[in-house]
C-alpha cells in the first residue's frame, strides 16, 4: 500500500476512459489541440478551463470527467507539441545529421508555441508518451556516435536548450504584427534612412556596427583583437548559426570530458 500511495501520478497513469459510465465525448487528444489552439492565440494565461469549455461548446464540469486539473492540462498539451515531431525517419546513418534535424523540428516547434519554454521552466518537462517517443529516438540516433550513456543524454538535453534559446532569440526579434516578408512595416524607416540599424530597433546590423564602434574606442583591446580577426560578420541567419553551434558542440560533447 505505502509503495502504491508514493508512486507518482500523471494524467496518463490513468485510463482515459473509465470502466463504467457512458463513452466520452471527446478524446484527450481533441482536449489538448483546442487548448495548444488557445494559447497560441491568447497565451498560456488565457488557458483556463472555463476559457476551454467554452471554445469547446461545453461547460468546465464536463472537462474534468478528462483531465484533473489545469495543470494535467498544461502537461497534455506539451506532450501534443512534443507529438508533431516526426520520428519516422530511419536511424543509424549520420548520426549528427540526424541530430541536427532533430533539433531543427524542435527548435520550429517552440517557435509555433511560443509559450512552451515558459510552461516547461514552471513545471518541468513533462515527459508524456509522446515525449519519452522523442527521447527514445535520439537516444537510437546516439546508437552509433561516441560517448557514455550519461554524455549522450546531456547532449539531448543541450539540444533542447539550444531549440528554446533560439527560439526565444527569434520570438525577440519578430515583434507582434510583423509584416510578411519583404514587406515594410509601417512607419519603419527605408533604406538609407539615419534611423535604420540603430541597435535600438533589435536590428543585428545595428547591433554589429554599435560594437564595432564601442571596440574601436580602444578600452576594450581583446574584444577589438576578437573583431579585427573575424572580419566582417556574415548576414544573418539564425537557421545557420543554429546547425553550427550544434556541429561544434555535439562532437565535443560525445567524444571528450567526464562521463
Amino acid at each position: 500500500m505505502a509503495d502504491r500511495e508514493t508512486q507518482p501520478t500523471t494524467v496518463w497513469s490513468r485510463p482515459e476512459r473509465g470502466a463504467r459510465g457512458p463513452a466520452p465525448e471527446r478524446s484527450r487528444t481533441q482536449i489538448a489541440a483546442a487548448a495548444l489552439a488557445l494559447a497560441d492565440a491568447e497565451g498560456l494565461a488565457a488557458v483556463s478551463m472555463r476559457a476551454l469549455a467554452q471554445r469547446l461548446g461545453t461547460g468546465p464540469a464536463s472537462l474534468y470527467r478528462y483531465v484533473g486539473s489545469r495543470d494535467e492540462l498544461l502537461d497534455l498539451m506539451a506532450d501534443a507539441v512534443a507529438g508533431e515531431l516526426d520520428l519516422s525517419g530511419a536511424t543509424g546513418g549520420d548520426w549528427l545529421e540526424d541530430l541536427v534535424g532533430l533539433a531543427l523540428q524542435s527548435r520550429d516547434a517552440h517557435v509555433r508555441h511560443p509559450w512552451l519554454a515558459d510552461l516547461n521552466d514552471r513545471r518541468g518537462e513533462v515527459l508524456g508518451p509522446h515525449a519519452i517517443d522523442y527521447l527514445d529516438h535520439a537516444l537510437g540516433i546516439l546508437a552509433p556516435a561516441p560517448g557514455t550513456a550519461g554524455q549522450k543524454l546531456e547532449a539531448i538535453g543541450l539540444l533542447g536548450g539550444l531549440a528554446v534559446l533560439f527560439a526565444r532569440r527569434e520570438a525577440a526579434a519578430t515583434p507582434t504584427g510583423a509584416p510578411a516578408a519583404g514587406a515594410p512595416a509601417a512607419g519603419a524607416p527605408a533604406a538609407g534612412d539615419p534611423a535604420a540599424g540603430d541597435p535600438s530597433t533589435g536590428d543585428p546590423a545595428g547591433r554589429a556596427a554599435h560594437l564595432a564602434a564601442v571596440a574601436a574606442e580602444g578600452r576594450h583591446p581583446h574584444l577589438l583583437a576578437a573583431l579585427t580577426a573575424a572580419g566582417a560578420p556574415p548576414p544573418a541567419d539564425r537557421d545557420a548559426l543554429f546547425v553550427r553551434l550544434l556541429r561544434r558542440l555535439l562532437p565535443a560533447m560525445l567524444g571528450q570530458g567526464e562521463p
